[in-house]
C-alpha cells in the first residue's frame, strides 16, 4: 500500500480539536431504542443443517419463481442463438435444463478481493455476463447474471457489490463511469461513479487533504461520544462511502455541510426496488474474524495470512450477520448490529461504507509488531486516532463490533467470551475468494462463476493461490462444506496455464453437493495485448482513465476462453467459449437428472476441464 497517510501530516492535525457534530456525524451514529416486540438476536442456524434465514429463503424462492424461468430462457435464447451463428447444436440436455423452471441451475458468483482492481475487473466481468449489455448478448455470455441466485464479494469486490446493490442495480458502465445527465432523469436518480480520481485518503492539496482526514474524524466522533469504540476502519468506511455511495459527487466531494453516504446502510437497501422486485442476486460480503488466541496451526502457508483457517468468516447480508460455520453456526439481524440485550436495539451500526470497510481493509498486513505497524503508512493516522479518542485494549486496525455472540457456542467459539468482535479484510485467512457463503449446502448452490483477481506473483498476476486455501478450508471443514478437486502445487498452475484461461474444476466428481467452479483468473494480459490488469492491489488512486483499459481488458479476459489460431494464423477469441460456458452453467442439473454428456459440451468440457 503506497501512503495512505504522511504521518508528519497526520500527526500535526492531531493537535487540532475535533469539530461539533455535522450531518454526516449525525448521519453516522448508531441509535439506541427500544426493541420491537418478539426481537431475537441470535438464530442458531445447526452445526450440520444450516437452515436459512427466512428472510433470505423467501427471497430466493420468490426469486426463483417469479424472476429466474425468464431470465433462464432469455439466456438460453442468447446462447442458442450463438451456437446457430457458429453453425453449432446443443445438446438436449442444455436445452431442456436452461427451459424448465424444476431444473434450473442455482448459480453463484464470487468475485476476489484485490483493490480499485478486483472492484474493476469484476465489475467488467459481471458485464460480460449481464443481459443489458448488447455485446455480451450477441456473444451469447449476457444473461447469466440476471439468472444468478447468490452474488458474493469481499475487500476490494465489496466495494462493488455494495455501491451496485445501493445504487439500484445500475449498467456496470453507469457504476463506474456515472450516470449521463439527462432531461428524463431526477437529479436523485443520477449516479456520479466511482470518484477513484480522489485518493482515498489524500484527495488534495496537503490543505484539502487536512481537512478532508478532519471531517472524516469528525463523521465518526458522534458514534465514540455514544459509547462505542472507532477504529480506522470508521475512518476507512467514511472515505469509502464518498467514493462508492450515493451522495458525493466530484463538485461537492470537500463539503462538509453533506452527508456523504453516512446513514445508507445494509439492512435499508431491502426496500430499494431492485430488491423488492427479487430482481438481483442475493448480495453476501464476508470478513475474517481475527481471535485474541488464534490456532497458527491452522494458518495457511502459502501466503501471508495472519487468520487461521479455524477461525469463523462472519458473512454480511441485508438482513442477517453471522456464520455457517460449524464453531460458530449463529446470525444477528443485521439491523441491529451493535445491540446490547434483546430489550435494547441499536440501529444504523450496519452503515453500507462501514461494512465495506470491515471486509476491506488491510491495515492488519502492517500488524505484526507494534514498531512496525507505528511505521508503516497508516502509523500517523494511528497516532491521530490515538491523539482524539482513548480507547485503551482496542485493536485499531480491525473493526471493532460489539459481539452478538457474546456467550455463545462457549465450547467451539474462540471469541464466545469477548465483549468486541474483531474483523478484518476477508483475505486475510488466504482465501481471497468468498467461497464459504456458496457452499452452505441449504443454499443448494450447483455451480459458482469465480472470479479471481489476486496478485499471486511478484507481476500481480493470479495463480490459484487462494483456490488452494479454499479447498483446504473446506477439507478441514469437511462435515459441512464440500469443494471441488483443485491442484494443490502453484508448479502445476504454472505449468498448466489454469489461471490463464477459464478452467472448469469438478468436473469429474460424482457427488450432488460438490459444485462445479468455472474459474476466470486475472493470470495473464488477454490475445497478445498489453497487460494494464496487473496493478497492485493497494493502489488509492484510480483515475477513470486507467479503469477504463481495465475495464475493457477485464471484458476481453472474461470472454475469450482458451484463445485459438483462426485460420490465417492469428490469436483471437475461442468462438466457442459461450457454448461451452453454458455447457458448465448446466453439467450439475445433467449430472442429477442422469443424462450423457454429449455433442458439443463433450468437447467442450474436455478441452476446459482440469482433471
Amino acid at each position: 500500500m503506497h501512503a495512505l497517510v504522511i504521518i508528519a501530516v497526520y500527526i500535526g492535525i492531531a493537535l487540532l480539536p475535533t469539530t461539533a457534530q455535522n450531518a454526516a456525524s449525525d448521519a453516522f451514529t448508531p441509535k439506541f431504542d427500544y426493541c420491537p416486540p418478539g426481537t431475537s438476536l441470535i438464530r442458531s442456524t445447526g452445526a450440520t443443517s444450516q437452515t436459512l434465514g427466512p428472510d433470505e429463503e423467501r427471497y430466493i424462492s420468490t426469486r426463483k419463481r417469479d424472476v429466474l424461468p425468464a431470465a433462464w430462457s432469455s439466456y438460453l435464447q442468447n446462447v442458442g442463438n450463438r451456437a446457430k451463428a457458429l453453425d453449432l447444436e446443443l445438446p438436449e440436455y442444455v436445452s431442456r435444463v436452461l427451459s424448465m423452471p424444476g431444473l434450473n441451475p442455482s448459480l453463484g458468483i464470487a468475485i476476489s478481493g484485490g483493490g480499485w482492481k478486483a472492484a474493476t475487473f469484476g465489475a467488467a466481468s459481471l458485464n460480460a455476463l449481464d443481459s443489458r449489455n448488447q455485446t455480451a448478448t450477441k456473444l451469447g455470455t449476457g444473461g447469466l447474471l440476471q439468472a444468478a441466485s447468490y452474488m458474493t464479494g469481499l475487500s476490494g469486490s465489496s466495494w462493488l457489490l455494495m455501491s451496485l446493490v445501493q445504487a439500484n442495480f445500475p449498467t456496470f458502465e453507469e457504476l463506474i463511469f456515472g450516470t449521463a445527465s439527462n432531461a428524463t432523469q431526477s437529479k436523485e436518480n443520477l449516479f456520479p461513479g466511482w470518484l477513484g480520481q480522489f485518493d482515498l485518503l489524500q484527495p488534495g492539496n496537503t490543505n484539502q487533504s487536512l481537512d478532508f482526514v478532519q471531517s472524516l474524524l469528525t463523521d465518526v466522533k458522534g458514534k465514540f461520544d455514544v459509547g462505542f469504540p472507532v477504529t480506522l476502519i470508521d475512518v476507512w468506511g467514511r472515505t469509502l462511502s464518498r467514493h462508492f455511495v450515493n451522495g458525493t459527487t466530484p463538485e461537492n466531494f470537500f463539503d462538509t455541510n453533506i452527508t456523504h453516504g453516512a446513514g445508507v446502510t445494509l439492512s435499508s437497501l431491502a426496500s430499494l426496488p431492485i430488491f423488492q422486485d427479487h430482481g438481483i442476486p442475493f448480495p453476501i460480503v464476508v470478513s475474517d474474524s481475527i481471535s485474541t488466541a488464534p490456532n497458527t496451526s491452522a494458518l495457511f502457508n502459502l501466503t501471508g495470512a495472519v487468520v487461521p483457517l479455524t477461525n469463523p468468516i462472519l458473512e454480511f447480508n441485508i438482513f442477517e450477520t453471522g456464520s455457517y460455520d460449524p464453531m460458530l453456526s449463529a446470525f444477528t439481524p443485521t439491523k441491529f448490529l451493535g445491540s446490547p440485550n434483546d430489550s435494547v436495539c441499536v440501529t444504523g451500526f450496519d452503515q453500507v461504507g462501514y461494512i465495506q470497510g470491515s471486509s476491506g481493509g488491510l491495515f492488519s498486513i502492517f500488524n505484526t509488531s507494534a514498531e512496525t505497524l507505528a511505521a508503516s503508512p497508516v502509523g500517523g493516522l494511528l497516532t491521530l486516532l490515538n491523539a482524539t479518542f482513548t480507547q485503551p485494549g482496542i485493536r485499531l486496525d480491525a473493526a471493532a463490533l460489539p459481539n452478538p455472540f457474546f456467550g455463545h457456542a462457549k465450547d467451539t467459539f474462540a471469541d464466545s467470551g469477548e465483549k468486541i468482535l474483531r474483523l478484518i479484510d476477508g483475505a486475510e485467512n488466504g482465501e481471497g475468494t468468498p467461497y464459504q457463503p456458496l457452499l452452505v449446502k441449504a443454499r443448494g448452490v450447483d455451480t459458482i462463476i469465480a472470479i479471481d483477481v489476486q496478485g499471486d506473483n511478484a507481476l500481480e498476476f493470479t495463480e490459484g493461490l487462494s483456490v488452494i486455501a479454499s479447498q483446504e478450508r473446506a477439507s478441514i471443514l469437511s462435515s459441512v462444506y464440500s469443494f471441488p478437486s483443485v491442484p494443490t502445487s502453484v508448479e502445476t498452475w504454472r505449468s498448466e496455464n489454469l489461471a490463464k484461461h477459464p478452467t472448469f474444476f469438478g468436473c469429474n466428481s460424482t457427488s450432488r453437493d460438490v459444485p462445479l467452479l468455472i474459474y476466470i483468473a486475472n493470470g495473464a494480459p488477454p490475445l497478445g495485448q498489453v497487460a494494464v490488469t496487473n496493478v497492485s492491489t493497494t493502489l488509492t488512486i484510480f483515475p477513470p482513465e486507467q479503469a477504463r483499459a481495465i475495464f475493457d481488458q477485464s471484458f476481453d479476459i472474461a470472454t475469450q476462453g482458451i484463445p485459438v489460431l483462426n485460420m490465417f494464423g492469428y490469436i483471437e477469441k475461442d468462438p466457442e467459449w459461450p457454448i461451452c460456458l453454458a455447457c458448465a452453467v448446466v453439467d450439475r442439473m445433467r449430472l442429477k437428472s442422469g443424462a450423457q454428456r454429449s455433442g458439443i459440451c463433450a468437447s467442450c468440457l474436455d478441452r476446459y476441464c482440469w482433471s
